[in-house]
């Protein structure tokens, strides 16, 4: 109830501060600032309307809560659907400003809060879906997970950082939670018979990515609130406040040194543990809400036994809990319908003790009775949310680009579209490899490109003389009202910066090496290229990363041939090269400064 309340006042105060606006009475300025605490974000090309990121914690859902986003998007989304982001939220589109307080409310309502889903704040804890039923972990780090969630949220010393924090928490020998590329990823394990943590500090992708650095060999249970909040100190005083490109935790560290920022850190722990408040002795304790499923059901005789099979194969895994299965539902490009989402809500209600996001924009079902497996695919298939392939290479991982995003410059949503046909054509034999695919519409690392097999980000590429006007404003593209010569050029190309090998593992990541920059067009061909040459090429067992090294980028950039080299001729040749995938118009590169900055 105490939370319920919270929420309301934060929604009545957001409310208030959104008709002085109006009014006039209130800078706009400072109602970004305000706003971005709660989730909300301008959207491209859409003055009065937002994109409103929901906060799901660790992303656990209810099937209450699925019904509530499901009632939400269709009542005051207009595009009637959500987005799954790699940060287990989720994203709802063109929300008008009007609305917002009868959005918040109805989120609240269900326990869902927008609440620090943006801003130079602590972000949504992310943890790994798996836990508390994969049979190999060392123990289930969700308890620990939230009560650190629940310490932090509202908490006052997180809000006003100097730039955002992410957290991850892990306790499986796969680094399903990717904890090294966080400002803080902690790692759950037994230390002479008791759980404890590995904490790693400073990680972070971006145009600059770096890898999170073990603080100690071991930080035991009740040192983990001290530890995250001597953190957060330090990083308060030292980060850097004035260049917004510096502001990052992993900057801090490269500019004090490690040895003495895990010097300021160990210092300022003991103050931490001698004054923490209950927060930190609740910690473990905590709920999940989840329930095992006591309903018996029978195995279904299904139509296709094969096409189940399959599904099956790369889509549902054993759980530590005898008896019970877990359901990775593949979600195509992230999205989620209305339909969906209450058709998910329905599933979850009749066969699931537990619904979590993951980071691979899907959603995992748990505590499935194993007799249920085949009901489950039967309930699923009129959803089209019975794909196979899940988590492998036919389940692009994408961010939502330039279709709403102020700091993208690519569509990826086209190019996972085109990876999607591809896989069913001309790589089926290829679709269900273990090799991952992401891709971003920027730099900045939504997609997390960097550690996929095969990851890319959206560049433009200027070819051929424009016209000074244009020359002007390649970066930013033509000013709003002025005649565009640029776009009667039509001289801009969208293009993907491939890079390949990236990857984590426990205590380590892998960034991708940069291979070539190349048209959005002719990416899915490239793609082919490289996955053909690896299936065709590869020694026995042998990971795609480990191929890479192997074979390396020069024989890499071979395999493309020609893709790379477009010029103005290319572009004259084939003027189609000057749109992007998923989009009608000729490109124009009008990326501007995206507000996870502000």
């Amino acid at each position: 109830m105490q939370d319920l309340d919270t929420a309301q006042a934060e929604i009545r105060h957001l409310e208030t501060q959104l008709e002085r606006l109006e009014r006039g009475a209130l800078d706009p300025e400072l109602f970004k600032k305000l706003r971005l605490q709660y989730g909300v974000y301008s959207m491209r090309r859409a003055p009065s309307a937002y994109m409103v990121r929901v906060r799901v914690r660790l992303g656990i859902l209810q099937a209450g809560q699925l019904d509530a986003l499901a009632d939400v998007c269709e009542r005051l989304a207009p595009g009637r659907a959500c987005h799954l982001t790699t940060r287990q939220d989720v994203q709802l589109y063109g929300v008008e400003r009007a609305v917002l307080p009868t959005l918040l409310r109805c989120l609240a309502a269900a326990g869902l809060t927008t609440r620090e889903a943006s801003g130079n704040v602590v972000r949504n804890i992310t943890c790994c879906p798996w836990a508390g039923v994969a049979p190999e972990e060392a123990f289930d780090v969700t308890p620990y997970a939230q009560g650190v969630g629940e310490y932090l949220l509202r908490n006052p010393l997180t809000q006003l950082l100097p730039r955002k924090i992410k957290i991850a928490f892990e306790g499986c020998p796969v680094d399903h939670a990717r904890t090294p590329i966080h400002d803080l990823g902690i790692v759950g394990i037994l230390h002479e018979g008791r759980p404890a943590f590995r904490i790693s500090i400073g990680g972070g992708l971006g145009p600059q990515p770096r890898a999170a650095q073990l603080l100690e060999p071991v930080t035991p249970v009740d040192w983990l609130l001290p530890t995250v909040d001597a953190v957060l100190r330090v990083f308060e005083r030292a980060g850097e406040r004035r260049n917004r490109a510096r502001a990052r935790l992993k900057f801090l560290v490269e500019s004090l040194g490690w040895e003495e920022f895990q010097r300021r850190v160990l210092a300022e722990r003991p103050a931490v543990w001698a004054t923490q408040s209950g927060h930190a002795l609740r910690l473990g304790q905590a709920a999940t809400g989840e329930l095992a499923v006591t309903r018996a059901f029978h195995a279904m005789d299904v139509e296709h036994p094969d096409v189940l099979a399959r599904w099956c194969a790369t889509n549902v895994a054993a759980q530590k809990q005898p008896g019970f299965a877990s359901i990775l539902v593949r979600v195509p490009y992230g999205d989620l319908s209305v339909a969906q989402l209450r058709g998910l809500a329905a599933v979850a209600r009749t066969f699931a003790g537990g619904v979590r996001l993951t980071n691979t924009q899907n959603v995992l079902l748990r505590f499935v009775p194993r007799a249920a497996v085949s009901s489950v695919y039967e309930a699923l298939e009129p959803l089209r949310l019975a794909e196979p392939w899940a988590e492998r290479m036919a389940d692009v991982t994408r961010c939502p680009g330039a279709e709403s995003c102020l700091s993208a410059i690519t569509r990826p949503r086209g190019l996972a579209e085109a990876m999607e046909a591809l896989c069913h054509n001309g790589l089926s034999s290829m679709a269900d490899a273990s090799l991952s695919l992401k891709f971003s519409g920027c730099p900045n690392a939504c997609g997390q490109h960097h550690i996929a097999d095969i990851g890319g980000f959206g560049v433009s590429l200027r070819v051929g003389d424009l016209p000074a006007p244009a020359r002007a404003q390649r970066a930013g593209g033509p000013r709003s009202g002025e005649p565009s010569e640029a776009r009667q050029a039509g001289r801009y190309v969208p293009c993907y910066q491939l890079l390949v090998g990236g990857g984590t593992s426990s205590g380590n990541a892998r960034f991708g090496q940069r291979l070539a920059r190349v048209p959005a067009q002719w990416t899915p061909e490239a793609v082919r290229r490289l996955v053909v040459f690896y299936r065709d090429a590869r020694q026995p067992e042998e990971t795609f990363g480990a191929f890479v090294a192997r074979v390396g980028i020069p024989t890499l950039q071979e395999t493309l041939g020609n893709l790379p080299e477009v010029n103005l001729q290319a572009v004259q040749r084939d003027p189609q090269l000057c749109t992007d995938l998923g989009a009608e118009e000729p490109f124009v590169p009008d990326a501007g400064k995206g507000e996870c900055a502000a």
